[in-house]
């Protein structure tokens, strides 16, 4: 039996489970997500990292950035997660952003009849505050009123209606770049990627797979046809999961000795931690690479929850690859690729 797309209130549900309650059924998420992400990945050409990364930021509830230059499927990367996880047009909202683009294209248009009454406020509906799953295209394009009002729906998931904040119904926050800028007015809503990938070109290694992908893919658009929608996996699976690592992340148990052990004790070893302050000095101090104390604390998340997703345990060596996606330029991100796996002994 297929799993279907979940109603808004179930959704909403979700965001209020219990740690017994999503305990008992933490196993068969972990198994519906990874069906997911292996499955999605046989319809692209050598993009199942790109894609396990989409399933982490997911669940994590991290935003990330699509790095490569058109025509290396980031939006069809998008497109087809959302198709896959059932998410309806009412739940999805994207956009190609430009320096003329308005925040009424991207929040909703002010409300004339509320505006005679003295109030400013947005019909939003069908727009960036109710979708539950956002993809902004050329992200860094936009004007500085769309960029601050995205560093708070980023920071605090909220938008301001008539000067109150109002919540956002976002879980997943996509977003693509053909290139990265280095305009320091930028460097703010950049910190908030703490994942940016680069989408690269497939053809000089997957040539033959690349022209047989393409020509399946154009004929299942003509057709209308969505074979990719599978149904292992719902938006209600990767909420449930997000609630259930917050409840672990958060929980005390008591050790051998009788102390209270935080979720470090018990999922991140002191080597490994360690290991992550090395590779992360290293960074810095040979490629000037910034990484704040919010990335930090982000990716210790991150990588809590990719090593749930993966293997179901505590994070291992091979989880650490994540670091190879903290680049701040084009440049870094390719060096990191390569770098951080060498620095692990993992390539």
């Amino acid at each position: 039996m297929t799993a279907t797309a979940a109603p808004v209130d179930v959704i909403e549900r979700a965001t209020q489970a219990g740690y017994d309650e999503l305990a008992k059924d933490a196993s068969g998420l972990r198994d519906r997500i990874n069906k997911f992400r292996m499955s999605l990945g046989r319809f692209f050409v050598a993009k199942q990292p790109l894609i396990d990364l989409m399933c982490t930021a997911a669940v994590a509830q991290e935003p990330l950035l699509l790095v490569g230059p058109p025509g290396t499927a980031k939006s069809d990367l998008v497109i087809k997660f959302k198709d896959a996880l059932k998410i309806p047009d009412g739940e999805y909202f994207e956009y190609l952003l430009t320096r003329f683009t308005e925040p009424s294209e991207v929040f909703g248009p002010i409300d004339i009849a509320e505006l005679r009454n003295g109030k400013y406020l947005r019909r939003s509906n069908g727009k960036l505050p109710t979708a539950r799953l956002v993809f902004l295209d050329e992200i860094f394009k936009a004007n500085s009123a769309i960029l601050n009002s995205l560093l708070t729906v980023i920071n605090e998931r909220k938008f301001y209606q008539d000067g109150q904040p109002v919540p956002v119904k976002l879980r997943i926050l996509l977003a693509a770049t053909n290139e990265l800028p280095e305009n320091i007015e930028l460097a703010a809503l950049k910190d908030r990627f703490c994942l940016k990938a680069a989408c690269r070109s497939v053809q000089d290694e997957h040539f033959i797979e690349l022209i047989d992908a393409g020509l399946e893919a154009y004929t299942h658009r003509e057709l209308n046809q969505k074979p990719w929608v599978e149904g292992h996996a719902t938006l209600e699976d990767f909420v449930k999961a997000h609630r259930y690592l917050t409840h672990v992340l958060a929980r005390r148990v008591n050790g051998p000795d009788g102390n209270p052990q935080k979720d470090r004790d018990l999922y991140f070893s002191d080597e490994l931690l360690r290991e992550l302050r090395r590779v992360l000095k290293t960074l810095v101090r040979e490629d000037g690479v910034f990484v704040s104390d919010r990335k930090v604390v982000k990716l210790y998340r991150l990588l809590r929850t990719h090593a749930w997703i993966t293997h179901g345990g505590a994070v291992e060596r091979s989880d650490l690859r994540l670091l190879s996606y903290l680049g701040e330029t084009r440049d870094e991100i390719d060096l990191l690729e390569e770098k951080v796996p060498r620095l692990l002994g993992l390539s």
